[in-house]
């Protein structure tokens, strides 16, 4: 039997290797679906999607805010959560000018959406890719970056200190878990498309967790620079229930960040981020 040819972009970082490890090694059912898989850093995503290039992607829910109303959010895969926010670093005892030089990991991630809703107006932005944010804090060139991803973990190791915890203040003001990020599939697709995917990935996800030596050998292949340790943590801080359905609490948050995106003027589309197993979504 043909099947259906899906085009679909994740990111390397571990938490999305892990969601989609039965599927990245042909270990879980596809659901009818031929998964052809490209794998991109976050911005590139968030780029290509918007661009139109992917059926289905996991990217940044900043990203989602400016697409068409094409976009809608499968109910699995995404990265909502306590503690899993964006951390702002700078090298230690070095004091910050008053219009800092602040580095971001890409015009679209919800990142530079934190930095912009929670500080606005702060310092001159610049963007670049994630992985060049710590290396450029250490060398100088910038005050202060905007971490994502092992960042969190791994920015002592670079020799830089915490300035502040994006994650943790939308927390405090919102009252919310944090939305990064989640599958996006487009509306074209249909309810019946949809829903077969989000199956798919669950099953993916499912098989991830039944055999761990496999499950990590996938994520290594992917992040070779992290340890073993690092790169769990990753995927314990990251894959949350909200990861394989998300809850009211969920859908709560994406709601508020919707809200005050718009509010500030930083959102595209005057709707909110559309799941696709809601009913209206499809109105």
């Amino acid at each position: 039997m043909t099947r259906e040819t899906l085009r679909v972009g994740i990111s390397t970082c571990p938490n999305d290797t892990f969601a989609f490890h039965g599927l990245l090694e042909r270990a879980s059912d596809p659901q009818g679906f031929d998964w052809q898989l490209e794998l991109c850093d976050v911005q590139t995503l968030n780029e290509r999607w918007l661009a139109g290039d992917f059926d289905v992607a996991k990217a940044s829910f900043a990203a989602a805010l400016q697409a068409d109303e094409d976009t809608l959010v499968l109910p699995v895969g995404s990265a909502i959560g306590r503690g899993v926010g964006p951390v702002v670093l700078a090298r230690p005892d070095v004091a910050l000018p008053t219009s800092p030089r602040v580095l971001a990991p890409g015009e679209h991630t919800t990142a530079t959406l934190l930095w912009r809703l929670l500080q606005p107006g702060r310092g001159r932005l610049a963007q670049v890719v994630f992985s060049a944010i710590m290396p450029a804090l250490a060398r100088g060139e910038a005050d202060l970056g905007v971490c994502i991803h092992e960042g969190r973990f791994t920015y002592r190791e670079h020799g830089l200190r915490l300035e502040l915890d994006l994650g943790a203040l939308w927390e405090r003001e919102s009252l919310c878990p944090l939305p990064l990020g989640g599958i996006l599939a487009r509306r074209r697709l249909g309810p019946q498309r949809c829903e077969r995917a989000a199956r798919a990935i669950a099953a993916s996800l499912a098989c991830a967790g039944e055999d761990s030596a496999a499950t990590t050998a996938t994520l290594r292949r992917y992040a070779q620079e992290h340890s073993d340790e690092v790169l769990w943590k990753h995927v314990e801080l990251y894959v949350t229930d909200d990861t394989r359905g998300i809850g009211a609490e969920g859908r709560k948050a994406l709601r508020e960040l919707a809200r005050r995106a718009r509010a500030a003027g930083l959102a595209r589309s005057a709707r909110p981020l559309a799941l696709s197993d809601e009913p209206a979504s499809w109105a």
